[in-house]
């Protein structure tokens, strides 16, 4: 039985690698063509010195000038002397092209285009082989026809073959032309990653999730992730649009709320002409009790006002989260015209 070890490069770039329970984390990315950075190999030097973000892990013999007491207790680890005994979270001080790695270059065939709505595009790839990404990350995807890339979150869970995306229509956008006009089933598409350090992190304290838009996407990836590891935390997601039209995977969401016990959902819509019982932004709808006195990871995807207007509204209530993770997108012709 092999564990998945996720490292996390300070460039960004992930890479999952397998790593057996009797095995050396630095023998297995190096077995994985990982240059993680070593030097001494018997826990003398620090020079391997990682920070372990999540997962049950032993650690063999060292000396406290590689890595001290307070360092262990704060979850760091020499990878010359650690062996995994769950998969893990590793996060490396260095870049992956410092550890002469790569990152990784896939394919798949489009299976699936469903237009959910008059702003939104889903869509379905078979990848060649099962993919390991942590939920809530995305991949660059390469248009077809074309040398440009999209970052897209995944919306499907880890581990599967079948890989799903849920992306804004954008007028004139380069993907979305592709979709309503070209894409035909089994056409094949390159893609790259995974990337990004927004993702799920251990669920050991109550969890909100703030989504704006397409900014669901990568929380559906986390749902389904814990569907199938349950937490006994509870889980809050507050999902935004602008008109009624854009709101999507409302079945979906009512499926994980009846398989997830702990978890619930509430949705707004900006537009006051909607009808809609909630209206406004998702902090309207928001109050100091849902960040638990700070004992809360906070999530939120979203165009760049939602996540400052997140910010704003908490330090408005005086309640500072005990993490808060994010991530903002905007499409490139947005991108192209602030710049």
């Amino acid at each position: 039985m092999a564990y998945n070890i996720a490292l996390q490069f300070e460039d960004g770039v992930s890479r999952i690698i397998p790593c057996g329970p009797a095995e050396l984390v630095c023998d297995a990315a190096y077995a994985a063509k990982i240059n993680i950075p070593l030097d001494c190999r018997d826990g003398a030097c620090g020079t391997c010195k990682c920070h372990c973000e999540s997962g049950e892990y032993e650690m063999g013999a060292y000396i406290e000038d590689a890595l001290t007491e307070d360092e262990a207790a704060e979850g760091y680890v020499l990878t010359c002397q650690m062996k995994p005994k769950s998969d893990c979270v590793i996060r490396v001080p260095a870049s992956a092209a410092a550890c002469k790695t790569e990152v990784g270059t896939h394919g798949g065939k489009l299976t699936k285009i469903a237009r959910d709505s008059a702003t939104t595009v889903s869509f379905s790839l078979q990848a060649e082989r099962p993919l390991s990404f942590l939920p809530g990350q995305y991949v660059n995807l390469q248009v077809p026809g074309s040398k440009e890339t999209r970052s897209y979150s995944f919306s499907s869970a880890p581990r599967s073959t079948d890989l799903s995306f849920l992306i804004r229509d954008v007028p004139d956008g380069l993907m979305s032309s592709y979709m309503r006009h070209k894409a035909q089933p089994e056409d094949f598409m390159m893609f790259t990653g995974p990337y990004g350090s927004f993702y799920l992190r251990p669920t050991i304290r109550p969890i909100l999730m703030l989504a704006g838009g397409t900014g669901l996407a990568p929380f559906l990836s986390m749902l389904l992730w814990i569907k199938d590891n349950p937490t006994d935390q509870p889980i809050l997601l507050a999902y935004g649009v602008n008109s009624n039209d854009d709101l999507v995977e409302l079945d979906t969401l009512a499926e994980l709320k009846s398989v997830i016990s702990n978890f619930d959902y509430f949705t707004v819509v900006v537009d006051n002409e909607s009808g809609h019982p909630r209206l406004g932004y998702v902090t309207n709808h928001l109050t100091p009790a849902h960040l638990n006195d700070g004992d809360v990871d906070v999530y939120v995807c979203g165009p760049p006002p939602m996540v400052e207007g997140v910010r704003k509204w908490m330090g408005s209530v005086g309640v500072t989260p005990k993490s808060f993770h994010f991530e903002k997108f905007s499409s490139a012709n947005e991108a192209a015209v602030t710049a």
